[in-house]
């Protein structure tokens, strides 16, 4: 349900999966700084700051209704997948392990989203 209006109902379970997934990416990418092994991250890390964004965009562009939020939710769940590979190559970490069951639940309700 919405906080304000109804007006964001049929999207609310996307916009949830959004901001834990923005959320996760952002705490990820705190902890992968602090691994030893930062170097071979660092392309993981700048996935991870884009995966937040782009999850970030799309919480907003859902709760303005916005013209373009199928489109962008569809460009979402592609770069939460990508995220999502990215944690898996860092599974031994439980917050990698972590973020990438949030950046795939996260592709999956932008699929849905985007399919509406």
């Amino acid at each position: 349900m919405g906080i304000v209006t109804n007006a964001t109902n049929k999207n609310q379970a996307c916009i949830d999966a959004c901001n834990r997934c923005a959320q996760a990416c952002l705490e990820c990418f705190v902890e992968c700084l602090n691994e030893p092994d930062v170097a071979a991250r660092k392309d993981h890390i700048i996935t991870l700051l884009e995966c937040a964004k782009m999850c970030e965009m799309s919480t907003c562009l859902m709760s303005t209704n916005s013209q373009f939020a199928m489109e962008h939710c569809k460009d979402c769940a592609t770069v939460c997948e990508k995220c999502e590979q990215g944690c898996t190559v860092f599974k031994q970490d439980d917050h990698c392990h972590k973020c990438a069951d949030e950046c795939r639940k996260c592709a999956d309700e932008c699929r849905n989203m985007s399919n509406m």
